[in-house]
């Protein structure tokens, strides 16, 4: 008879040399997609920062291939490179599927615009504005429904709460035309956030309509929101933005723009025919506007916004929600982001810019992890064409008189 016992600790022995040859192509069958492709190249993590790290499926290189050449011939047909001045970025979890440069920073100067060249951004400002607001209200520094007197004491109204600075329901009027009325304000001294304050707190301003009661789109409400920063972190508002945004999230590439001395070391602005624009006396005030950043450097910010860890998940819900249904439609406002909500439940997030000739835009779709950003420093309408590339990525139900290349 064989002896079981004996053969069995032998037999033990000889399989355990093949385990870890076994384990191994057993770990490269499991990591396979569908392709046949090995895992690696869908199972990756895209690290933000030292601080911040988001996850998301890594791209297929036949996705980014595919998607890329769809992308190039929708620029190539809606913004012209030979014309547009700026920078045009698509991405999807965060890493980049096409980016396009061409242009004039600076073309007195021969200053061309590149990957890292920063140009005026205009009201997308307000969307870093805002996420630094709620960075604030988590840490407890701001409470969103207490108002604005709570941090600004010389601030008119009462029952207006830094949520409706936040989501434009505050009724204020816009600095930019309440410093057109007589006795108001002189044109030949350049206009600070402080002064906005101080004007609405000793002039007989008056409001659009009661606080709370209607959407109003309105710039105040924004450099409003910068002077909070700066009251309640004791540090400018360029100095908070580096500190609590800029710098954490590696975008070298940012900064707020607070002196009009320095007007000749930054980006112009341009007529559609390169006729520079000159600054003005409203060219000081910053948190609706005044920021420059470069596509790459939004595309951080945006991604940040995915991470639990820079922004909660119940700031968030705060931030993407609507305001405004007080009248029936689509449109709506968040905080510091505007959206389109649709019959179908999609939630289409975005934030438009104008400021001189600088345009912008800013596309986020969340339930995609699509990011588009488009900026200009030479004024056209055509920053605002990523609207038509939503309908590529996802169930976006817009009608558009001109067919989306390669739409089915």
């Amino acid at each position: 008879m064989v002896n079981y016992i004996c053969f069995l600790p032998r037999f033990t022995m000889r399989i355990s040399r093949y385990i870890p040859i076994l384990s191994f192509f057993l770990f490269l069958s499991c990591n396979k997609d569908k392709s046949g492709k090995n895992g690696n190249d869908t199972n990756d993590t895209v690290l933000l920062a030292d601080k911040y790290e988001v996850s998301f499926p890594k791209l297929s290189s036949k996705f980014t291939s595919e998607n890329r050449a769809y992308v190039e011939n929708f620029y190539n047909k809606h913004y012209n490179p030979k014309d547009f001045s700026g920078g045009f970025l698509v991405a999807k979890n965060g890493q980049i599927i096409y980016e396009n440069y061409s242009g004039y920073a600076y073309k007195e100067k021969d200053d061309k615009i590149t990957a890292d060249k920063p140009i005026h951004i205009a009201s997308v400002s307000k969307m870093l504005t805002a996420v630094c607001i709620l960075k604030l209200a988590e840490e407890g520094d701001i409470e969103l429904d207490k108002s604005v007197k709570t941090y600004l004491p010389t601030f008119p109204h009462e029952e207006t709460s830094v949520r409706m600075l936040l989501n434009h329901r505050s009724g204020l009027r816009n600095y930019a035309y309440f410093t057109d009325d007589k006795g108001v304000w002189d044109k030949k001294k350049t206009l600070t956030n402080q002064d906005v304050l101080d004007l609405l707190a000793t002039k007989p301003i008056g409001l659009e309509s009661k606080p709370g009661t209607r959407f109003g789109y309105c710039n105040t409400n924004y450099a409003l929101l910068a002077l909070i920063i700066e009251k309640v972190t004791g540090k400018k508002y360029a100095a908070a933005m580096n500190e609590m945004i800029f710098e954490p999230l590696g975008m070298k590439n940012t900064f707020v723009f607070d002196n009009l001395e320095k007007k000749d070391e930054v980006s112009q602005s341009y007529k559609n025919n390169y006729l520079r624009l000159a600054f003005e006396f409203l060219d000081e005030v910053y948190g609706d506007k005044n920021i420059y950043s470069t596509p790459r450097d939004l595309l951080k910010f945006e991604t940040a916004t995915y991470s639990d860890a820079f922004l909660s998940k119940k700031m968030k819900a705060e931030m993407f929600k609507g305001y405004s249904y007080e009248t029936k439609g689509q449109r709506n406002y968040g905080l510091g982001i505007r959206m389109m909500e649709f019959e179908t439940g999609q939630k289409y997030f975005f934030h438009n810019g104008w400021w001189h000739g600088n345009t912008s835009s800013l596309v986020t779709l969340r339930k995609e992890n699509v990011t588009i950003i488009s900026l200009s420093n030479k004024y056209t309408h055509k920053t605002y064409q990523t609207k038509k590339l939503a309908p590529h990525f996802g169930d976006y139900p817009f009608k558009f008189k001109d067919a989306v290349i390669g739409a089915e």
